[in-house]
C-alpha cells in the first residue's frame, strides 16, 4: 500500500507540474505574440523601426517557437495524441534548438547594443551612428543563420521513440530518441553556450559600471533635458539588465537541473518536469517583464534612447 501511495503522490506531482507548464506555454505564447506585433507595428506603419525594437521582435519570435515546440511533448497527459513519428521528432527538436540558440544570440545582441549606446565616445557608437538600424537587422539575420547552421546536424542524431519488447513501458513510446549525441557534440554545445553567456555577463557588468558613472554625472547636470535623457538611458539599461539576469538565472538553474537529472536516476521523472518548466521560464517571463516595465505605456520600455 505504501508503494502504491508513493506512486499516486508522484503522479499528482507530475500532473501539477504539467498544469504549470501548460499555463506557462499558454500565457507566454499570447504575450510574445503581443510583444512581436507591438515591436513590428512601426515598420508596418511605414515609420522607421528603432534598432532595439528589431532585436525585441526577434526575441519574441524565438520565445514563441520555444514555447510552441515544447507544447506538443507535454500535452499528452491531458489529451490522448498519436505517438511522435521520426519526422516530428527531428523537426521539433531542430526548431526548438534553433530558437533556443537564436534567443541566446538575441539576448547577447541586446545587452551588447545597449552597452554601446550607453558608453559615450566609444568606437562602436561612432560606427553605429546613422547605420544602427541596418547593422542590427544584419545581426539578427546572422543570429538565425548561425543557429540553423550550428544545429544542421541535429536531425541526423534524433529519431522517433525506440521500440522495446516490453509493452507495459508506455512512457518510452512518447519520448524521442537522442542517443546519437556524442561527448564531443555535447562539449561543442556547452562551448557555444559558454561564449554567449560570457559576452552577456561581460556586457552586463560593464553596463553596471557605466550606470554608476551616469548616476554620479546626473548629480552635476543642471539642464532638465539632459537629466531626462540620462534618466531614459538609465531606465532602458535597467530593463535590459533585469532581462539579462532573468536569462542567466533560468539558464544556470536549467544546467543544474540537467546535471541532477543525469546524476540521480530515482528522481528523473520529477526532475525532467522541473527542467521542462525551467526551459520555458525565460520565454514566458521575459515578455511580461518588457511589457509591464513601464505601467504608463506598456511595451515602450526603452523610450527614445
Amino acid at each position: 500500500s505504501m508503494l502504491s501511495q508513493n506512486k499516486s503522490v508522484k503522479t499528482t506531482e507530475e500532473v501539477a507540474l504539467q498544469i504549470l507548464l501548460l499555463c506557462q506555454v499558454g500565457v507566454g505564447t499570447v504575450v510574445n505574440i503581443f510583444l512581436f506585433v507591438h515591436n513590428l507595428s512601426p515598420f508596418l506603419n511605414g515609420s522607421q523601426q528603432r534598432p532595439i525594437k528589431v532585436i525585441l521582435a526577434n526575441l519574441a519570435v524565438g520565445n514563441t517557437l520555444i514555447l510552441l515546440f515544447a507544447f506538443p511533448n507535454n500535452i499528452r497527459v491531458f489529451i490522448p495524441r498519436e505517438f511522435p513519428t521520426d519526422l516530428k521528432c527531428k523537426l521539433g527538436y531542430f526548431i526548438w534548438l534553433v530558437a533556443r540558440s537564436t534567443n541566446m544570440c538575441s539576448t547577447c545582441s541586446l545587452s551588447t547594443y545597449q552597452l554601446v549606446t550607453l558608453a559615450p565616445g566609444t568606437w562602436g557608437r561612432v560606427m553605429l551612428r546613422g547605420r544602427a538600424p541596418k547593422f542590427v537587422r544584419y545581426t539578427c539575420y546572422s543570429c538565425w543563420l548561425f543557429s540553423v547552421l550550428n544545429n544542421a546536424h541535429i536531425p541526423m542524431k534524433v529519431s522517433g521513440p525506440q521500440k522495446t519488447h516490453n509493452d507495459t513501458n508506455t512512457k518510452n513510446k512518447w519520448v524521442c530518441s537522442t542517443t546519437g549525441f556524442s561527448i564531443g557534440m555535447r562539449i561543442l554545445s556547452f562551448a557555444h553556450d559558454a561564449v554567449f553567456i560570457s559576452i552577456i555577463i561581460w556586457s552586463s557588468v560593464s553596463m553596471v559600471i557605466l550606470l554608476n558613472r551616469h548616476h554620479q554625472r546626473l548629480q552635476h547636470i543642471q539642464s532638465t533635458n539632459q537629466k531626462l535623457r540620462v534618466h531614459a538611458e538609465t531606465r532602458a539599461a535597467h530593463t535590459i539588465l533585469m532581462l539579462v539576469v532573468t536569462f542567466v538565472t533560468c539558464y544556470l538553474l536549467d544546467c543544474i537541473c540537467t546535471v541532477c537529472n543525469i546524476s540521480f536516476v530515482d528522481s528523473r521523472v520529477w526532475l525532467r518536469r522541473v527542467k521542462e518548466i525551467l526551459s520555458v521560464s525565460f520565454p514566458t517571463f521575459s515578455p511580461l517583464l518588457l511589457i509591464f516595465r513601464d505601467p504608463k505605456d506598456p511595451c515602450s520600455l526603452l523610450f527614445c534612447c
